[in-house]
């Protein structure tokens, strides 16, 4: 199982103050948990004669390692601005404010247009499988790719609004 390489980000940050500390400590503990979780994951896939159980458990696998990278990024931030060590932290901070704010607010508005009509057109498609709701997986599917694509449109939604448009 491919796992985000965390070496030197496990040792604590030199220098950190006592809430960076703990933060640190907090995110490098759930990285541990986490690889423990894929672990688990891939063992029960192997286990199960079920290929549908195997397909849901391989969704799975792919959104807990993006959470372990995220973790992983978060907690090489927090050591990387705890050190002051000037380098660029993997996470950045909210800049667009600082960017060219018209653009930034167009390209945003546009993927967000685009958003809510995949969100309409997932609603739709998820209407019209109903009948095989209970018979495969394909509602399953389509209700993620709706959470998805409401966790895209919060994002947009995030930028605009930390984005002035002055």
């Amino acid at each position: 199982m491919e796992e985000t390489n965390l070496a030197g980000t496990l040792t604590p940050p030199v220098g950190a103050s006592v809430w960076e500390h703990e933060l640190f400590t907090h995110l490098t503990a759930h990285i541990e948990r986490e690889r423990g979780m894929l672990a688990e994951y891939a063992d029960a896939a192997e286990q199960a004669d079920s290929k549908a159980f195997a397909y849901v458990v391989g969704l799975l696998v792919e959104d807990e390692r993006r959470h372990h990278r995220l973790f992983a990024s978060l907690a090489e931030t927090i050591k990387v601005e705890a050190e002051l060590s000037g380098a660029e932290p993997a996470i950045p901070y909210v800049d667009f404010d600082r960017a060219d704010r018209k653009k930034v607010r167009e390209l945003t508005m546009r993927l967000l247009a685009s958003e809510e009509q995949d969100a309409r057109e997932l609603k739709r498609l998820h209407n019209m499988l109903h009948d095989v709701k209970d018979t495969t997986l394909w509602d399953l599917v389509v209700t993620l790719m709706r959470r998805d694509t409401d966790k895209h449109i919060a994002m947009l939604e995030f930028v605009l609004q930390h984005t002035p448009s002055r």
